[in-house]
């Protein structure tokens, strides 16, 4: 009864926002709380690391199997379980009263983010039709980057006020607010399948996957010609090439790889692989600019990082506009180079530079980014099949998760090999922030590798999204459908 009551297009994208925003924020928000974790159960901060690696790698095995879980389950199912999932793993996590037990929820938490992501992005592209994805571009933006600017100033003032417990209980009004207002208002959706689940495919990808997370997170920090890191990512490497050719035989595959031969969907994913490593990296390196090279505290990082997501929400209602105009591979194009831009141009932050300075960048690389983001989210998905979404969704948050994995993996390692630190004259150890710059230079590198593949993406074949402005009449009757179901 309550279903009917509000239009799916509302629901979905209030469930979504809510879970996303929560699943995004724990990433983020839990790194300010490692050291107040460590000290408490007495661990070393080479193994604490272990809260933050666990959820990604268990992130790394889900998110494959997702797309088949939604198609074979429903994904209104699916992505309920998850969400009450993840609410009470968060709740075990701050229950957790051993190290032990902390990291086998943090797993849990994984797993259930890891299925939240994908099903919700299918649930989404399902419920707007072409013309509208800019609007879900719009929806998908706001938990992406208010999410990651959040945590780390939610994140400190809970630990410093109450407890790190709290970054976990945090999750958990959020979680049950968006599970009653599911149930109330989300309807299921009819894409099922009655392929069987592919284990190889599950195997492989997810062990695969897994290793090649672990090796970039702790590459950086033990070395990358280290027996454990270099085996990881070697047999991490091995298994998904196998992968890859088990799957593109397979009938029934895990991830539908054929999906890259589409070049709209397979430009549009590298693209966001390398914007997403340089912009994720800058979001890793710039705290660490702040709190180890400017010696700011926690609370003055966060609030001058944060401005890259005002930034965004700034660009994305300008950049929504003007998509359907020009299309997606001159926004692409623009927003790659100004980002460039803005990131190598954070090298004038100096040891005494006003961080007001830093502020603006942030905010504009934010607003350089939402053009990004606008034309990558909405040009992937415009010509794939309703058939097809639950894959397509899969197979782009897995590779958008690499991505990040990867810029700050790139980005740790030029920190270290120059040196976060210097030794004056007089032998005091001081903060070496060229590293810093080298480490914004690299990300701007990266960013700039991205033109490649936006040069590629066809306006044409994006056509579908680049909506026209309605007639007045023909908008009405879109309300007054939407208000009848």
């Amino acid at each position: 009864m309550f279903q009917r009551k509000l239009s799916q297009k509302v629901s979905v994208s209030v469930v979504f926002v809510a879970a996303m925003f929560m699943s995004i924020m724990d990433g983020t928000i839990v790194n300010t709380a490692l050291p107040a974790i460590g000290h408490q159960f007495s661990m070393p901060g080479t193994t604490v690391d272990a809260i933050v690696v666990s959820y990604l790698v268990s992130l790394a095995v889900i998110i494959p199997a997702s797309g088949w879980l939604g198609d074979r389950f429903g994904t209104r199912r699916v992505f309920l379980c998850a969400l009450g999932m993840f609410t009470v793993a968060s709740a075990l996590c701050g229950l957790a009263n051993n190290f032990g037990l902390l990291v086998a929820f943090r797993v849990l938490q994984g797993i259930a983010g890891g299925a939240m992501t994908p099903v919700g992005n299918a649930m989404l592209i399902r419920t707007f039709p072409p013309a509208e994805r800019v609007q879900v571009s719009r929806i998908l933006n706001i938990p992406t980057v208010l999410a990651p600017a959040t945590g780390p100033v939610l994140g400190g003032f809970l630990v410093n006020q109450f407890s790190w417990h709290w970054v976990f209980y945090v999750n958990i009004p959020i979680g049950i607010a968006a599970l009653v207002f599911a149930l109330l208002f989300l309807r299921g959706f009819d894409e099922r399948t009655a392929e069987r689940f592919d284990i190889p495919g599950f195997f492989l990808a997810g062990i695969g996957l897994a290793l090649g997370m672990y090796a970039m997170s702790e590459g950086p920090k033990y070395g990358w010609l280290s027996p454990t890191i270099l085996g990881g990512l070697v047999a991490g490497l091995v298994l998904i090439a196998v992968f890859i050719f088990v799957e593109l035989r397979a009938k029934a595959p895990m991830l539908n790889l054929r999906l890259m031969t589409n070049g709209l969907f397979r430009n549009s994913n590298l693209v966001t692989v390398l914007t997403g490593a340089a912009f994720m990296g800058v979001l890793y390196v710039a705290p660490l600019f702040l709190q180890e090279g400017r010696q700011v505290d926690a609370l003055t990082s966060g609030l001058t990082t944060c401005t890259e997501a005002l930034g965004v929400i700034v660009g994305t209602q300008i950049a929504s506009r003007i998509y359907p105009v020009i299309g997606p591979r001159r926004l692409m194009i623009g927003g790659i180079v100004s980002a460039a831009i803005v990131m190598a141009l954070l090298v004038v932050m100096g040891q005494t530079t006003d961080l007001w300075i830093m502020r603006l960048l942030m905010f504009l690389l934010g607003y350089c980014m939402a053009h990004i983001f606008i034309s990558t989210q909405t040009a992937a998905f415009a010509n794939v099949t309703a058939s097809e979404t639950g894959h397509a969704s899969a197979l782009y948050n897995t590779v958008r998760q690499v991505g990040s994995a990867l810029g700050v993996a790139v980005l740790s390692t030029v920190i270290t090999a120059v040196g976060p630190t210097t030794v004056t004259a007089s032998g005091a150890t001081v903060p070496n922030l060229n590293a810093y710059h080298a480490a914004f230079i690299g990300s701007a590198i990266i960013a700039l590798f991205a033109l490649f593949f936006a040069f590629r993406v066809s306006d044409k074949e994006a056509e579908a999204t680049m909506r026209k402005k309605q007639p007045r009449e023909q908008v009405e009757a879109t309300l007054s459908t939407e208000a009848s179901i």
